[in-house]
């Protein structure tokens, strides 16, 4: 079931929105080579709880962290870990989700960490332009589908591919909420986004084919073909005239 938020509620979203990017803004300051990936989730928990909220993916369904980070071809879900140390040239997908007085906030950063490949760059900058080319057509009344069109559309004029097996999300007291939110699709298309409906968007963009391969750890997500993929996500809310970022 779409649930469609309040101003009460959206304004309490707002406030776990803003301690969302808070914390990928500090992990975005702080990450660089040599870290282990367990490092990163260490310093998200306790900013996270020093402002009183809570990490949404620390136990959810079992999963052991409070961070996903994912490096270089782990599309998604990947799990902090003291042996996983961060290196040169690699791209680096940090999921963070924060509840705070009972609402959720979800993004997702993609990082270069030290010397880039240019490829990697371009991925890592279509991606989140794919995010962006999609908000700014959205309002009340929109169709679904446009989000994944216009994200679909420009990951592959650039020559990308687009991860089919994962979505993004509806959002609010649940970290998962209806409706399911495709990278893809066709234009005027699907339901019609009503004001105050609120969306985690997250392109995940590959640099080779878009299939993947599922973990034997029930988390982890690669590329089949083993090549990069970036992921950038913010927690939006539906406006009359747009849209508002909650997460950015």
């Amino acid at each position: 079931m779409i649930t469609i938020k309040t101003d009460a509620e959206i304004a309490l979203m707002r406030e776990s929105g803003r301690i969302t990017k808070e914390v990928l803004d500090l992990l975005g300051s702080k990450i660089k080579v040599g870290m282990t990936t367990k490092d990163l989730d260490k310093i998200a928990y306790d900013y996270i709880t020093s402002c009183g909220a809570s990490p949404s993916f620390l136990g959810y369904s079992g999963y052991p962290a409070s961070i996903c980070v994912s490096i270089d071809d782990m599309v998604v879900h990947g799990i902090p870990s003291d042996d996983d140390y961060i290196k040169d040239g690699q791209i680096v997908s940090v999921d963070v989700g924060v509840e705070f007085n009972g609402w959720q906030g979800d993004a997702t950063r993609t990082f270069m960490v030290g010397n880039v490949s240019e490829e990697k760059r371009k991925l890592v900058k279509v991606t989140e332009e794919c995010f962006f080319n999609a908000v700014k057509n959205l309002r009340d009344g929109t169709p679904l589908g446009d989000i994944g069109y216009y994200v679909q559309s420009h990951a592959e004029a650039n020559g990308f591919s687009v991860v089919r097996a994962l979505v993004g999300h509806g959002i609010g007291k649940d970290m998962h909420e209806d409706p399911s939110v495709p990278n893809y699709g066709k234009k005027g298309t699907g339901i019609r986004l009503k004001k105050g409906m609120a969306l985690a968007i997250e392109p995940m963009i590959n640099e080779g084919v878009y299939q993947v391969d599922f973990m034997s750890d029930g988390w982890g997500v690669r590329t089949r073909d083993r090549k990069p993929s970036a992921h950038y996500e913010n927690t939006v809310v539906i406006t009359d005239n747009g849209v508002e970022i909650l997460t950015l």
